[in-house]
């Protein structure tokens, strides 16, 4: 219910002045007005009646469903976040399907009321039409009757890939729920999260769902092949969510000879207003517009290069280069390859252009900031899917006649701490550190880069926009899809002329950096005689347990595109580490300093994929690392301070220095070092003088998870963290744990003979940790577009 004297602020930070809500456009900036509609989940909200603006802000238009009046406005995000809410932060990357925490609402006085949470990216209509605007999308059973099999089969194949990380972080009830699975077009949406009580949800509870909700109104096409689905789950012979995907994904691809598909493909770069250099690039050539038809495996790369000119702009384009090499070599024959192979070939093109931006930086001697790199996204059609692959805070964005969606999750500090379940992405952004990379081709070998593949299942026209930061900032994309790309949906205008206008709008709404986009316009088109019938397959088979699964991502919706692992039911174990540190007097200069001596030391780096996975995405305990390209790291010819170390090596050893005697202490597993300064005892002999930024786990804290092991499985007791083991052999005294800030020193020499031996991982300073494991250290943050700082926003 719209309240006229409720006035819907412009979303354009720099302005913000109050429209009627019948506006299109704001009054003052003409900037197209953000209608962001909200859902709220707690008893609070039976207290407001719709059209009742509540905290001067969000406007009730009816049921639980909120419209943000002030969207350029930061919500209230609490720190202290309920437990019952952490699944919606873990599971972040799957974000096209699953609502995000938005923010919580502020109680009005004299309200006694239970807390209301808000929920964005939720199944809402933001159409034009004004009827149906605020509109919940129809529930999945509603509109199941009547609908081809190839989304039928799409729909189904989405809650396959959801099923592992819902339950692992005790939600998979939600998708026994009808009335919670909604459907926008070809995507399955999730209106909100459901606690398992309880027992676990079983895949037999999912096939007795479906057989008793979604017979009725099955494609004749797929009807036996369903039936047989439903009586595989009902009878356990299919054990596992991936088995259950592989089926799905068999009749996929069958159905999609059915279909035809054709592409138009435009992309382009500018330098923008306020650089002098274009360190940015893009595939197809700048201005170039491609067509293919079915059979072709259209190709779209934008990349954002990072280490200034002559830096950047180098790694930008051979990026780009190396990355057409390596596809050129795939099959073109579909049968010769699968999606599995061709997501680890994809994930392989991107690690062998990172390390040759890599070994170019090594080669002419750049360390820390004067280090090249760029940031990665590509789209490329096969079939009936189209696959995203990603590193960096370049984005991929899918636009239907439905929606818009962000595809992409940044890989950044502000996504990171979301994604740990550490706080609000709202809240995150506003952070200094907030947009600093965590990972872009060429700052470090390809065994620590994890570019994230996502699929696609394509089964109605949609356009995807590929861009740098350049036009992403400030939300530029939120409040000109309906203006700018819907048209080419509509056939109004084509891919070359939206592009163009998208490189404008880029340079005079932002202009703060190098603008470049890509855009894919998909056109599927049913073949008229096309197969009538699908024939029943045996269930998928077991992968083998002793080679690793590769997750695909959840396609059809979107940064789901995230692989989805298999997880055993106890999560692998996790050494703690012993480090005896040294405690010495220095008698250096004429002062004195306390120093911690220690050797081999482990740490297990955080990294963004150790969460319940992404498609990576953000990949949890379980996930596939990116494969090895390269022989083991070279050493580096200078440690410098604020570089970083990391230890693999879980053997405890003492380190003796003979200026004072030494102290046993214990560094547990995860902690975090970095090298402060270099200390030169005598002249053959040089120290690193470190500070412990952050600990990890302790031994107690192991034993306790070992024993919550053995518990039965509960939204409180889950955990994607991989858990520890007691460490075998050691002393009976119990020994001091270091504390964040410590200060310790090791020996140069030792430090480049453990890299060379893969005990010890170098990491340069540009490498970047979450908030928690920097500690009580100073980030040093890459920034592929420096000033100003970015505030990047996921779709409304």
């Amino acid at each position: 219910m719209e309240n006229p004297a409720a006035m819907l602020h412009c979303s354009n930070t720099r302005c913000q002045a109050p429209n009627p809500q019948s506006n299109k456009f704001c009054e003052q900036c003409r900037t197209p007005l953000l209608r962001r509609y909200l859902w709220a989940i707690g008893k609070g909200i039976k207290a407001y009646e719709p059209g009742e603006v509540i905290a001067e802000r969000y406007l009730l238009m009816h049921s639980s469903v909120m419209l943000d009046m002030k969207p350029g406005m930061p919500p209230d995000t609490p720190q202290d976040i309920p437990q019952i809410l952490t699944p919606y932060l873990r599971l972040c990357p799957y974000g096209l399907h699953i609502p995000q925490l938005y923010g919580r609402l502020t109680q009005i006085k004299g309200r006694r009321h239970s807390e209301v949470w808000l929920l964005e990216k939720v199944p809402i209509r933001v159409s034009e039409i004004a009827d149906a605007q605020g509109q919940l999308f129809p529930e999945l059973t509603s509109v199941w009757k009547d609908t081809s099999a190839m989304r039928q089969l799409n729909w189904l194949w989405q809650i396959g890939n959801l099923w592992q990380p819902l339950s692992t972080e005790g939600v998979a009830s939600t998708l026994l729920q009808p009335a919670i699975l909604r459907v926008e077009g070809s995507l399955v949406r999730l209106l909100e999260l459901q606690l398992d009580t309880n027992s676990k949800p079983t895949l037999q509870q999912l096939g007795q769902l479906w057989s008793e909700r979604l017979v009725v109104g099955i494609s004749p096409v797929i009807a036996d092949f369903f039936q047989q689905l439903c009586t595989q789950l009902l009878e356990g012979q299919l054990l596992t969510s991936e088995q259950l995907v592989e089926s799905i994904d068999q009749a996929l691809k069958s159905c999609g000879r059915n279909q035809s598909s054709t592409y138009q493909i435009f992309a382009s770069t500018d330098a923008g207003p306020s650089r002098h250099h274009n360190e940015d690039a893009c595939y197809p050539s700048s201005e170039q517009l491609l067509s293919s038809r079915t059979g072709a495996h259209p190709l779209a790369i934008v990349c954002d290069g990072i280490g200034g000119h002559e830096g950047g702009e180098v790694a930008s384009h051979l990026a780009i280069e190396t990355l057409q090499e390596q596809l050129e070599k795939l099959p073109t024959n579909l049968e010769q390859i699968n999606q599995t192979t061709l997501t680890l070939e994809l994930e392989e093109a991107a690690c062998t252009a990172n390390d040759l931006i890599s070994q170019q930086n090594d080669t002419e001697r750049r360390s820390d900031r004067q280090r090249m790199g760029t940031t990665l996204v590509m789209a490329q059609s096969f079939g009936h899917e189209m696959y995203i692959t990603h590193v960096g805070d370049s984005r991929v964005y899918r636009v239907t006649r439905n929606n818009c969606h962000q595809v992409t999750l940044d890989d950044d500090l502000a996504s990171r701490e979301v994604r740990l379940g550490y706080t609000l992405y709202r809240y995150a952004i506003q952070q200094p550190t907030s947009g600093s990379l965590v990972q872009a081709l060429g700052m470090g070998s390809s065994n620590a880069l994890h570019p994230t593949v996502q699929r696609f299942i394509l089964d109605e026209d949609c356009v995807f926009l590929l861009c740098s930061d350049g036009l992403s900032d400030y939300d530029r994309v939120e409040q000109y899809w309906q203006t700018e790309i819907l048209p080419i949906l509509e056939g109004e205008i084509d891919v070359q002329v939206a592009g163009k206008r998208l490189i404008e709008i880029a340079n005079t709404r932002n202009g703060h950096d190098n603008v470049t986009v890509a855009l894919v316009h998909c056109q599927v088109t049913p073949l008229e005689n096309g197969q009538t019938h699908l024939s029943v397959t045996q269930p998928a088979t077991l992968p083998s347990s002793s080679t690793n699964t590769v997750s695909t991502s959840v396609a059809g919706a979107a940064p789901s595109r995230i692989k989805t692992q298999q997880l055993s039911s106890n999560s692998p174990p996790r050494r703690s580490l012993v480090l005896l540190l040294g405690v010495l007097l220095l008698l250096l200069l004429g002062g004195g300093a306390v120093a911690y001596l220690f050797k081999n030391q482990v740490i297990s780096w955080v990294r963004p994929d150790s969460n319940s996975n992404p498609s990576q995405p953000i990949p949890s305990g379980s996930s596939v690392p990116s494969p090895s390209i390269t022989p083991p790291p070279a050493v580096p010819e200078l440690i410098q301070p604020n570089d970083w170390i990391e230890f693999n090596d879980d053997t405890p050893l003492v380190v003796k220095n003979p200026q004072a005697p030494s102290e046993e202490k214990l560094i547990p597993a995860g902690s975090i070092l970095q090298v402060i300064e270099k200390l030169d005892a005598d002249r053959d002999t040089q120290w690193l003088q470190v500070k412990v930024c952050s600990v990890g786990r302790d031994t107690s804290e192991t034993q306790q998870a070992d024993s919550a092991s053995n518990l039965p499985e509960s939204p409180q007791n889950l955990t994607t963290e991989p858990q520890e083991t007691p460490l075998p052999n050691t002393t009976s005294v119990p020994k001091p744990q270091v504390i964040p800030g410590d200060i310790g020193s090791l020996l140069e020499t030792e430090v480049k003979k453990d890299i060379r031996d893969n005990i010890i991982q170098f990491m340069p300073s540009d490498s970047k940790l979450s908030a928690a494991q920097l500690g009580k250290c100073e980030p040093a943050a890459i920034s592929p577009s420096p000033p100003p700082q970015k505030q990047p926003s996921p779709s409304p």
